[in-house]
């Protein structure tokens, strides 16, 4: 197992939402450190984010490098939030990986999210 550190910044749009959610976003992120590259997908959404109770999923396709392994791999989220209290699962999804990248799986954890928006982020590759 290796453990990478780096951080992203992204760009949500809002976009046309799709049956079974509240709301959708388009989503480009650009990723510096262990992890390489760019970034691009969407988020659907859903419940009452102002009353501390909600939840959404992304997927997104990372193409780039992973501790200098080259290639893309699909990364996908589900995040909730209950009575204000986040829980998050973030992954590289098994059998997405190209070249490089081909097999990788891991864990990603977002650390602090800065006042610029910069997400720091930590990933266990396996």
């Amino acid at each position: 197992m290796t453990t990478l550190t780096g951080s992203f910044t992204v760009q949500m749009t809002p976009a046309e939402a799709l049956p079974g959610a509240d709301g959708r976003f388009d989503l480009v992120k650009t990723w510096t450190g262990g992890l390489e590259g760019t970034s691009h997908g969407l988020m659907l959404t859903a419940g009452d984010p102002a009353s501390g109770s909600a939840g959404y999923i992304a997927s997104e396709t990372f193409e780039g490098a992973i501790d200098g392994r080259r290639g893309t791999v699909a990364l996908q989220q589900l995040g909730i939030m209950d009575a204000g209290e986040p829980v998050l699962h973030y992954v590289l999804a098994p059998g997405s990986g190209t070249g490089e990248l081909e097999g990788a799986t891991g864990t990603l954890v977002i650390g602090t999210i800065d006042e610029d928006g910069v997400h720091q982020v930590t990933l266990e590759l396996s």
